[in-house]
């Protein structure tokens, strides 16, 4: 499925939950932000995402600090310039992305503690890391 196709059936409610993981939510994240500004990008995939929990009664699930702490990772991975352009290519590169347990945050447990990110105010809000993100240096705005 290509990206575009992969939006209109987030966007258009014909996601199957069930088959939604998370390596999904990474590919639409990517997808967003190779389409949109970052900002536009956070909103349209943020709201998308509660649209699509609500619609399975699972609002509570929306989580503001996961979303968007992994849209600005793999926004600094696409900005880093060595990054290829296709899908496929960046999940390879960017295995530590994708892998998530449960019990677990994946690759957000190396920036925010535990309770942070199971607080009720990390799942309402964003809220910054507990400890500093290392970002690529030779990322320019």
């Amino acid at each position: 499925m290509t990206g575009d196709e992969l939006i209109a059936h987030f966007e258009g409610g014909t996601t199957a939950p069930e088959t939604f993981h998370h390596a999904d939510h990474v590919r639409l994240g990517y997808e967003y932000l190779t389409r949109y500004p970052v900002l536009d990008a956070l909103q349209k995939f943020s709201a998308a995402l509660l649209r699509f929990a609500t619609a399975q009664g699972k609002a509570d699930r929306y989580h503001e600090t996961v979303t968007w702490a992994y849209l600005f990772l793999i926004r600094e991975r696409l900005l880093a310039g060595t990054q290829p352009s296709d899908w496929e290519s960046f999940a390879a590169r960017n295995a530590d992305l994708l892998a998530w347990a449960k019990g677990s945050f994946g690759v957000l447990d190396r920036y925010y503690q535990q309770g942070t990110l199971a607080s009720a105010a990390a799942r309402a809000s964003f809220l910054l890391p507990d400890r500093p993100l290392k970002i690529n240096q030779t990322v320019r705005p």
